[in-house]
């Protein structure tokens, strides 16, 4: 474990103590982005692994391609220790109902992603661990890296200590899958909660789309090209994200022209102004106070008639069209399509 300048604590395979999962079976429920790479890392790792699916499951045959056992998630949660809820969020309180009975003093629940826990729409006995390892990457990233030798850093957090070594155990896991190579970091379940869902809305979905689409039909509306408008402000947004990914802002002014780097100096916070950080106050209340939450919920509960239209509205945005015909004139196209598709279809399976 080391501290350096960090202000929260972060381990490492040393810290974590692999006899912590000697003679456990894991129950993976799901088989989704998470789910697959996390069922394929602890068995490489010498974990007993059991992957809970329903019985109508298209994933099944996944399961038993890549020399899985894979069992109802009632049977899958009764035969384990550590039960890994790695279904999406929606249907998790639903699972829940469906294993609670399963679930034995001392067995630990563990998650990817604290939202039911935080939000209290699932609410364990209090003879369990609760705990959450959430790498902070894409399944597939978590597989490649683990299967490349390589690690991807995760996240730590310790929800109900009914026996004492919860975050020992979840160690040890984490060092399973490939996370503790990198270095996991300890946080909480509201923290963890809170943030993913302020960044996912302010800044990395919800932010980013809108500055795109308003950026794009800004030029538009002024009279320039949908080409040109697409290329400015969506198409080069990824070269400038890959920037600050690999070395942060510094490296990224320091990548830019003169040109580029005064200007966005000068005129940035002309664009993300003090409303637009009273709106992202806004926005994180909205988080803290549990009203997102209640909204997302309630909103599942009616089938979904606000997304619906959203999403339509999204994929109905002239930028989608201009940027579909733009795309296929590179080479990459075809081979990144392919791997997008592979990456959803994982994400939205069972």
């Amino acid at each position: 474990m080391t501290e350096d300048e960090f202000t929260t604590e972060i381990y490492y395979e040393s810290d974590a103590d692999e006899s912590q999962l000697d003679d456990v079976t894991v129950a993976v429920l799901g088989y989704g982005s998470q789910g697959h790479a996390h069922a394929l890392n602890l068995h490489d790792s010498g974990v007993d692994v059991v992957v809970g699916l329903r019985e109508d499951s298209s994933s099944r045959s996944a399961v038993e391609a890549d020399g899985l056992e894979v069992v109802t998630p009632v049977e899958a949660a009764s035969r384990a220790q550590i039960v890994s809820m790695l279904v999406p969020d929606t249907v998790q309180p639903h699972v829940y109902e469906q294993i609670e009975d399963e679930l034995e003093e001392g067995d630990t629940l563990q998650f990817a992603h604290g939202f039911n826990i935080h939000y209290n729409q699932i609410q364990p006995d209090e003879n369990v661990d609760v705990t959450m390892i959430a790498p902070k990457s894409p399944g597939h990233l978590v597989r490649r890296n683990y299967e490349n030798g390589e690690g991807t850093p995760g996240l730590l957090a310790v929800y109900q200590d009914a026996t004492g070594d919860a975050k020992e155990r979840a160690l040890a896991y984490s060092k399973a899958i490939g996370c503790a190579r990198a270095g996991v970091v300890e946080t909480t379940f509201r923290e963890e909660t809170e943030t993913d869902l302020f960044g996912e809305q302010a800044v990395l979905c919800g932010g980013i789309a809108e500055l795109i689409k308003v950026g794009y039909e800004t030029l538009v509306d002024a009279g320039y090209s949908p080409e040109m408008a697409y290329f400015e402000c969506l198409n080069e947004m990824k070269l400038i994200v890959d920037l600050m990914y690999e070395d942060g802002l510094g490296a990224m002014w320091d990548s830019v022209s003169d040109t580029a780097e005064y200007g966005g100096l000068t005129r940035g916070e002309a664009v993300i102004d003090d409303q637009v950080r009273a709106n992202m106050e806004e926005v994180l209340e909205e988080v803290q106070n549990g009203e997102f939450a209640t909204e997302w919920v309630t909103e599942n509960q009616a089938n979904r008639p606000v997304y619906t239209q959203l999403n339509q509205a999204e994929k109905d945005h002239e930028s989608e069209e201009v940027g579909e015909r733009l795309r296929a004139l590179f080479a990459w196209q075809e081979e990144q399509e392919e791997e997008s598709e592979d990456e959803r279809s994982k994400v939205q399976a069972d």
